[in-house]
């Protein structure tokens, strides 16, 4: 397995904990005794980690690309 497969492995956990704390501060998912339960700090802070994740996805396939 390739570096471009690990990274993507990577930013796919990231992307994944970003959409989890999102739907926590939404109030979707979650116990309500947790502190980002029905928190709107989350619902930005998760944002900022699904990207974060799509840009570790996107340098991961850049990888693969320039690896052929």
């Amino acid at each position: 397995m390739g570096k471009g497969y690990s990274v993507i492995g990577i930013g796919s956990i990231v992307f994944i904990f970003g959409l989890i704390f999102d739907l926590q501060g939404q109030a979707i998912v979650g116990p309500e005794s947790s502190f980002m339960y029905a928190n709107p700090d989350w619902i930005t802070y998760g944002i900022q980690i699904m990207v974060l994740g799509i840009i570790i996805i996107g340098v991961g396939a850049l990888l693969k690309i320039l690896k052929k």
